[in-house]
């Protein structure tokens, strides 16, 4: 009977074994003692992105309501040259790492700015484009400089690392009436346009964007509130998938692709991949 029970035990402990090394099939999961994550994508055959899509000309819904702009050029080459399928997905930006942790996306790429707070939780690429912060106001508004926002209503947009700026200026944000968080900077900017707020604090590469396509009667004061650099985010054990797409990117780079999506979007090579 000994023998018998020892047979058993040790049948059931192989069985428990081969279970738990079989159910460890997600993303950056270490339980089958390793990253898989790379694999796990290249398995399912499509890397999901977690973007906010009213964010020109990084991601956004054009006329078509299709999802375009510069970080979906750039991912929809990196997933077409890894052999599989790329698949936009608008996410509340202000739940973006808890989208990400939970595995609802594979990855933030979407302007992502690099703080060192978010890299806490986050595991970041190298950037691959440079970016600041800095204040719309309308064409016809007194305001000059930063000093001039004292006593106004300045807007942004939740979430956001415009948000982070400001909390980093606590002279500029105590001089401030209000500040207005907005779902999204195209809405603040459309308050902005009529008479809501007195300024928005935004990214350089948005309010380019907007002031050069909507025609609006918009200018961006000199003076900034801190440049900062763009990253695409990953779950932080996710280690291979991030090189991966890292090591795409610098291929295009080095191919002159990434130079042509920069110039379609952004007007110029502006693009620090590689550089």
């Amino acid at each position: 009977m000994k023998r018998i029970g020892i047979v058993i035990l040790a049948v059931m402990l192989a069985a428990t074994a081969a279970f738990a090394g079989g159910k460890s099939d997600g993303a950056g999961d270490g339980a089958a003692g390793g990253d898989n994550s790379l694999q796990s994508i290249m398995n399912k055959k499509k890397l999901v992105l977690g973007l906010d899509d009213s964010f020109p000309p990084m991601g956004y819904r054009n006329e078509n309501n299709e999802i375009v702009g510069y970080d979906i050029d750039l991912a929809k080459e990196v997933t077409r040259r890894m052999g599989i399928e790329l698949a936009p997905q608008p996410i509340d930006w202000n739940a973006k790492e808890q989208e990400l942790n939970t595995g609802e996306i594979d990855c933030i790429w979407n302007g992502f700015t690099i703080t060192e707070e978010r890299k806490q939780n986050i595991l970041y690429t190298p950037p691959y484009l440079k970016n600041a912060q800095v204040i719309v106001v309308k064409g016809n508004s007194p305001v000059q400089a930063l000093k001039d926002l004292e006593g106004k209503i300045v807007g942004t947009q939740a979430g956001s690392s415009s948000v982070d700026a400001i909390e980093d200026a606590p002279a500029f944000k105590s001089s401030l009436k209000n500040i207005i968080e907005y779902k999204d900077f195209l809405t603040a900017l459309m308050d902005l346009d009529v008479g809501g707020t007195d300024a928005v604090v935004i990214d350089l590469v948005v309010a380019n964007d907007n002031i050069n396509r909507s025609g609006k009667d918009f200018r961006i004061l000199k003076e900034t509130l801190g440049e900062e650099e763009f990253g695409i985010g990953f779950r932080k054990n996710d280690k291979a998938l991030a090189d991966k797409v890292w090591a795409t990117l610098l291929e295009m780079a080095k191919d002159g692709t990434v130079a042509k999506i920069a110039t379609k979007w952004l007007g110029a090579d502006i693009s620090i991949i590689g550089k």
